[in-house]
């Protein structure tokens, strides 16, 4: 008999991959064991896409649904899941459908399809209680250069080469203007959300550098030299306050306590 690491993997080829042979032993009792297997094959793949189809609504009205359909099969066949939160499933998708050959007649097609993924991630977050002016008052000049944030867990950052954002917004407008035109221009975008809502705002090349480096862990003071070196009238400390007044801010942590 095999051990249970084995049968656990053969099971998984046998319904991710559709490889019925190497669990053909295993499938005994009633009249076609088989056809029970195939239940679940077609269960497995048929919940995969359906919530890839539900996280990407937006990308199937700019590409069109039968396009997407079969790029989320696809998808599904060669990429399964790899973690048991299926709201983690997908974050990879983007750069998938833009990379088929019949995509490249929409070249916006991955920053719209990232701006998609990171509107539904923004939305299923929740804020934490978010720090005041006070918290930094108490983190001395000397340990605030290298001190590191905590931003709220919904927030995401974006930079495209079009102006997808107001793509998504007229998709979530619902409305059909008699003309629109979607011109080259690069855009760099905050998501923020919570709760089932979000919010799409533009902001600076500078501003953007700076928050997308705290957000990914770097000090302020890093954070700042980065933006700095894209704007030299970039501030800094007007940055810092206004992302503590907007209620992004949930920890201030000094360098000698980020260890």
């Amino acid at each position: 008999m095999w051990p249970l690491s084995e049968i656990q993997q053969r099971l998984r080829d046998a319904v991710i991959l559709g490889d019925a042979n190497r669990v053909a032993d295993l499938l005994i009792g009633g009249g076609d064991p088989g056809r029970r297997l195939a239940i679940h094959q077609r269960h497995y793949h048929s919940s995969l896409e359906s919530a890839l189809l539900g996280k990407f609504q937006a990308t199937g009205w700019l590409v069109g649904t039968p396009f997407l359909q079969e790029a989320i099969r696809d998808f599904v066949r060669k990429h399964p899941p790899h973690a048991p939160c299926m709201a983690e499933y997908g974050d990879s998708f983007p750069q998938f459908i833009s990379q088929l050959p019949s995509a490249d007649r929409v070249p916006y097609l991955l920053a719209f399809a990232e701006l998609e993924w990171c509107l539904g991630q923004a939305a299923i977050s929740v804020d934490q209680p978010a720090i005041g002016l006070e918290s930094v008052s108490r983190t001395g000049p000397e340990d605030l250069h290298d001190a590191v944030l905590g931003l709220q867990p919904g927030l995401h950052y974006l930079s495209a080469a079009w102006p997808v954002d107001e793509l998504i917004k007229l998709y979530l407008s619902e409305t059909k203007p008699d003309h629109f035109a979607l011109a080259p221009a690069e855009v760099w975008v905050e998501v923020h959300g919570s709760r089932g809502s979000f919010e799409i705002d533009r902001v600076d090349a500078a501003e953007f550098s700076f928050r997308r480096a705290v957000r990914e862990g770097q000090s302020i003071g890093n954070a700042a030299v980065g933006a700095l070196d894209i704007d030299s009238s970039f501030e800094p400390g007007r940055a810092l306050v206004q992302l503590i007044d907007q209620g992004r801010v949930t920890t201030i942590t000094p360098a000698n306590r980020g260890s």
